[in-house]
């Protein structure tokens, strides 16, 4: 089976026109999002996540009101994060979406090893650890700093916290950062014992931290939901954030994935159907750009079978 350099249903060729004409059909659209709604739904109670029943109690639990302790109202939202995506209109600016993201992360995992009997339980840890593993063989220095860019609700960022405090006797000190203040209110809620430093609400592209504040900057599973010249700001930016000898971290689909290349017809326009920047990513050379703004040893590494890792050091 060849395996090109990106799937045929992304970037300019006929088959991505196709599927991109289809997205642009506002009735099929309305379908289409709520199809890979009820997909990732189905996926995650079938396995014993319990989707429905943790976004009823989210939702009764009262959190809503603590969105003050994180929102900070000098932010100001780029055009690229305020249209639809996640078939949810308002995208992650949304209670629904902060609610249902960590089952959405569980059935996310549980689909990278479909084929597989695990627990979500079981997924959610061997996705996590398969991007923890390729960060122990490239890192190979102390990591006491580190920045979880686009946290969402948190899981990435306890799940990486844990892995280095658990590698070396020192404290580490972790801070989560997104965009959104919903999800970062559930994030506080999920972290019931502040093992982070702080949940942070701002841009990624200028987040007010002093220079050289960090040993680590991570992103996982987001720049796929960024436009280019987004991703380059980003890079630029946690360039600036990092010591000298500090790294950059990267967890995301794999264009060159077989599994994501062959995914069915209905898959993958689904998938892109909730996705608005998926053209932009798989013609995107996230290695370009990490060395276009100073990154050395720029490595990238399949960590299981739909996603890639890449790790580049600051000089």
């Amino acid at each position: 089976m060849t395996v090109q350099s990106k799937p045929a249903w992304a970037g300019d060729d006929l088959l991505s026109r196709c599927v991109n004409l289809l997205i642009q059909t506002k009735p099929l659209y309305a379908l289409m999002k709520q199809q890979a709604r009820q997909v990732l739904i189905k996926t995650a109670e079938k396995n014993g996540v319990p989707w429905r029943k943790q976004y009823e109690e989210l939702k009764a639990s009262g959190i809503q009101q603590q969105i003050d302790q994180v929102a900070n109202p000098a932010v100001e939202y780029p055009a690229y994060y305020q249209v639809p995506f996640h078939a949810y209109e308002e995208g992650n600016l949304c209670w629904q979406a902060a609610f249902e993201a960590e089952s959405a992360t569980h059935a996310m995992a549980l689909r990278v090893w479909k084929d597989e009997p695990l627990t979500w339980q079981a997924a959610q840890e061997r996705l996590r650890s398969s991007f923890h593993h390729v960060l122990a063989q490239q890192i190979t220095q102390p990591v006491h700093d580190i920045l979880d860019i686009g946290c969402s609700v948190g899981i990435s960022t306890l799940a990486l916290h844990h892995f280095y405090q658990s590698q070396q006797a020192a404290p580490v000190r972790t801070v989560g950062l997104d965009l959104s203040p919903y999800m970062l209110t559930v994030a506080q809620h999920r972290d019931t014992n502040h093992e982070i430093a702080e949940w942070v609400h701002a841009n990624a592209e200028a987040t007010d931290f002093l220079d050289q504040s960090f040993d680590l900057v991570t992103l996982q599973f987001v720049t796929h939901e960024l436009p280019g010249h987004a991703t380059t700001a980003i890079f630029r930016e946690a360039f600036r954030l990092l010591r000298s000898g500090g790294h950059l971290a990267i967890v995301d689909n794999n264009p060159q994935s077989p599994v994501i290349q062959n995914l069915p017809p209905v898959l993958f326009t689904l998938m892109k159907s909730t996705e608005p920047w998926s053209d932009d990513y798989y013609t995107f050379s996230l290695e370009a750009a990490m060395q276009s703004v100073g990154f050395e040893r720029v490595v990238t590494v399949p960590s299981d079978p739909r996603h890639r890792t890449l790790v580049g050091r600051k000089p």
